[in-house]
């Protein structure tokens, strides 16, 4: 099976009449390179949705037929992959506020 060749323009193609996009400041790089502070950070939305998502997985498994206790394993398992993922995505920022969470604690702050 053949395609028909598409006609090719006959001048020269348009140019871009986009305007360019603003360049970023330094000031603006230096948190990470996004210049929008709040791009890429887990708010009160994404954990409103995931509390949904658990409990209607954990209720569908569970009017499903499967014991309680694989139910709580599962979504146990699901929950320890979240934070794992949030915390390697953090890049390490989210551990060093949990460490001094911890020792704050500990210390009676």
């Amino acid at each position: 099976m053949s395609l028909p060749q598409l006609p090719l323009p006959a001048g020269p193609a348009p140019t871009c009449t986009c305007t360019p996009a603003p360049a970023a400041t330094a000031a603006a790089l230096a948190g990470g390179g996004e210049q929008d502070g709040t791009a890429g950070r887990f708010g009160p939305t994404h954990a409103l949705i995931l509390l949904i998502a658990f409990l209607g997985l954990g209720s569908g498994l569970f009017l499903a037929g499967t014991e309680l206790q694989t139910v709580f394993a599962l979504l146990g398992g699901c929950g320890a992959i979240g934070a794992a993922t949030l915390t390697a995505a953090g890049g390490g920022r989210l551990i060093s506020v949990l460490a001094e969470a911890a020792v704050r604690s500990g210390a009676g702050k």
